[in-house]
């Protein structure tokens, strides 16, 4: 309903395609986005997966009107269940996937969208892409899968958090978190073109970089420091419900849904 996959020359390609929401992410659409990174994992026919969006923008985030209880009945529980499952475990289990993958992402890039390409081995960023992760605004140190630090080193990381302010493409090509930014005409045929590339390399020497670089992360405290901050994120979930309580959370909906 909200994913196309298709498989060509040994690249998969997983499209986000919900457009008209600019790709806010549901439930549904997590969970059919799940299942096309696990197809293409255990597809010996694929060697490399390419995720993009369908329309103007990469994604908005978590569709924040979804699935959730009454005011009333949200609980922190609620919440820790819900989210360890579809954003950490996720983000965690596409992250490990043992072929290489490219994240292609243009417009808005917010919050939850992280999520989606900061997981990925390569990000190519159309010229007019733009990731941000207004969190903060909701009393919550930040989403979910926090790669900031990661991404972006320290003190770039503490800015665009307590700021809110958005990243550009150009300025994540210079910290790292992406590896070039072309034209957004371009976005498809050159991150096809890097796809195309890479599929041509032997595939266990490319699961084998990957672990490699995947690994060393590992043993710097990149795993542990995912786990430990989600449950940081946690308690500002709990701190919004106990003192600004649901409304904030339609708040910020309805700015992401002004995005044009």
């Amino acid at each position: 309903m909200y994913i196309r996959y298709e498989v060509a020359d040994k690249i998969a390609t997983i499209t986000l395609d919900r457009p008209e929401a600019a790709n806010a992410q549901n439930s549904d659409l997590l969970d059919e986005l799940d299942g096309a990174w696990t197809r293409a994992a255990q597809d010996p026919e694929v060697a490399v997966i390419v995720l993009r969006g369908e329309g103007k923008h990469f994604s908005a985030g978590h569709d924040l009107k979804d699935r959730w209880p009454s005011p009333q009945d949200i609980t922190l529980e609620w919440i820790y269940q819900n989210e360890s499952r579809r954003y950490l475990e996720y983000s965690l289990r596409w992250r490990n996937v043992p072929k290489p993958s490219i994240a292609a992402v243009q417009g808005r890039c917010i919050a939850g969208g992280l999520l989606l390409c900061w997981p990925c081995d390569l990000i190519v960023a159309a010229d007019d892409a733009l990731f941000s992760d207004p969190v903060v605004l909701m009393g919550i140190g930040g989403v979910e899968y926090h790669g900031h630090t990661w991404e972006l080193g320290a003190r770039k990381a503490k800015e665009i958090l307590f700021t809110g302010r958005a990243v550009t493409a150009t300025e994540a090509e210079q910290v790292g978190m992406v590896n070039t930014v072309v034209p957004r005409a371009e976005l498809d045929e050159q991150t096809r073109a890097l796809a195309t590339r890479i599929a041509a390399m032997p595939s266990f020497g490319l699961r084998q970089a990957k672990r490699a670089v995947n690994q060393t992360l590992d043993v710097q405290g990149f795993y542990a420091a995912i786990q430990s901050v989600f449950d940081v994120h946690s308690t500002g979930h709990g701190n919004a419900l106990s003192v600004n309580g649901f409304p904030i959370l339609m708040a910020l909906d309805e700015m992401k849904q002004k995005i044009e």
